[in-house]
């Protein structure tokens, strides 16, 4: 039957696995919990795993089904974050993506002379202004590790120079406990205080155990902090192949599904019902030369194939896409990004992190940012797909043309077109004559005048004085803690 009445909306998906391999790799990583264990350096867990009946000896903690399922099944089903401002932003669940920006890098590609250079805070603070501007960039990390400030704080100045300048949520990287109270301390100035912060939360904590399957006492302590103030924070064990894996890429998801299990449960054990994420990376290991990819195409096979047993369990996940093996704005940089943000997108990844990064994930570059801020443009249009509906059936408005007619002019053309139709920002469609008179430009030549432009002329709107001056009061006193130096 026909409902002439129903409004459809198609939109492309993916599956990587069906529903039996989901199962049978979600048993395995219940296998490698249960039997191999994990290797655990914080006492603390270990006696509170052992409370709630883990087989514990010595460093070993090995953890029955049971008590990791009843911790998936206290864990949310997703959450919601806010801007700094206190407005919804993203709704981190199901298969909605959101892309954010690459960090942790010692070095940045220059915005403006294309030189790599070590990674300086003013680096940070000027990739920060520019995602804030990028409409296709939903949220950002700070965009590099700074190398001009004692490293025992640099995640100050680093959090520091990307909420001063940009109003979309954060997820953070921090380099030890202390410095991720000292953070959550500046974030909660911003918010108004912490159960403000806690109410509307505008940021996300990112800690990473280490792969196979250890829990350093660091880590471990970092997802108590953000258990015990009820804020989200994204699991991400980080993977390579055939190093750090299994090389077969069923063998490497299932351990990287059950490290992140593990860490969901420490924090589910401290404080049940925290919101977490079953996040996962892969790196790529070239057994040729023996460095690290971001880009090869089992890294999304296994992101999407890891994600699809996350979702299963109702959880969010984290993706990696927009990043390049290349040195520079080129074919590679620019398929290597497409490849990996479409596929992503398709298999319904949430946070979807390292827009940006370049040289196999050693340098942050804005060039690649921007760029990629216009695939993931295209990305999302495809994504959305079409509404099939009497209105964009648009079978009245085919007769009122009628053949050979044109539709320029239709009221129902001016209605859709913005909404329907991409445009880019970056990419050229000018006719080769007029592309020749405007100077030849390449796509590198435009996405520096557009990152120009948007240096010249974008202003995030700013914290008061009074909670800049508190963010300096806990930065400056917060490094002087960590670095031991006498007031």
């Amino acid at each position: 039957m026909i409902q002439t009445n129903t409004t459809w909306d198609a939109s492309p998906r993916f599956r990587m696995l069906n529903s039996d391999q989901v199962e049978r790799i979600k048993r395995a990583s219940f296998e490698i919990l249960e039997k191999v264990g994990f290797k655990v350096l914080h006492p603390g867990v270990r006696e509170m795993m052992k409370s709630a009946g883990a087989r514990v000896r010595g460093e070993s903690v090995k953890v029955p089904e049971y008590i990791v399922q009843g911790c998936l099944d206290t864990a949310p089903r997703g959450w919601s974050l806010y801007d700094r401002l206190g407005n919804r932003a993203m709704d981190v669940s199901g298969r909605n993506s959101y892309y954010g920006t690459a960090t942790a890098s010692p070095n940045t590609k220059d915005a403006f002379t294309g030189e790599f250079h070590e990674t300086r805070v003013e680096d940070l603070s000027r990739a920060a202004l520019i995602a804030d501007a990028l409409e296709n960039i939903d949220w950002i990390m700070p965009m590099g590790s700074a190398q001009d400030v004692p490293a025992v704080a640099a995640e100050l100045h680093e959090f520091f120079a990307a909420v001063t300048h940009t109003t979309k949520p954060i997820v953070f990287l921090a380099y030890s406990p202390r410095g991720t109270e000292l953070i959550y301390d500046m974030a909660a100035e911003v918010a108004g205080g912490a159960e403000a912060l806690r109410e509307k939360p505008f940021l996300v904590l990112y800690p990473e155990p280490i792969s196979p399957l250890v829990m350093p006492q660091e880590v471990a302590d970092r997802i108590f902090i953000a258990a015990d103030r009820f804020m989200p924070q994204m699991m991400g064990p980080a993977i390579q192949p055939g190093a750090t894996g299994p090389v077969t890429m069923a063998g490497a998801v299932a351990q990287g599904v059950a490290e992140s299990m593990f860490c969901v449960t420490v924090a589910q054990l401290r404080r049940p019902g925290c919101p977490v994420g079953l996040g996962c990376n892969f790196g790529i290991l070239d057994m040729s030369r023996a460095l690290m990819s971001i880009a090869a195409p089992e890294m999304s096979l296994a992101l999407a194939a890891q994600a699809e047993v996350a979702q299963s369990l109702g959880l969010p996940t984290w993706g990696l896409a927009g990043a390049t093996d290349s040195k520079c704005l080129d074919a590679q940089s620019g398929a290597e990004a497409a490849y990996h943000i479409l596929a992503q997108g398709l298999s319904g990844l949430n946070l979807i992190h390292d827009v940006g990064y370049m040289d196999m994930s050693m340098a942050c570059s804005v060039e690649q940012l921007v760029m990629s801020n216009e695939v993931i443009g295209m990305a999302k249009r495809f994504l959305r797909g079409m509404e099939v509906s009497e209105e964009h059936l648009a079978l009245d408005v085919m007769a009122g043309v009628g053949p050979g007619g044109h539709f320029l002019q239709q009221p129902h053309t001016m209605k859709h077109f913005k909404d329907q139709l991409w445009r880019p920002r970056v990419f050229t469609r000018l006719p080769f004559d007029q592309w020749e008179k405007a100077g030849s430009q390449t796509t590198e030549d435009r996405v520096r005048e557009e990152i120009k432009r948007i240096t010249q002329t974008h202003q995030p709107e700013g914290l008061t004085d009074r909670v800049r001056t508190e963010l300096e009061r806990i930065r400056d006193e917060g490094e002087k803690e960590l670095t031991g130096a006498q007031a």
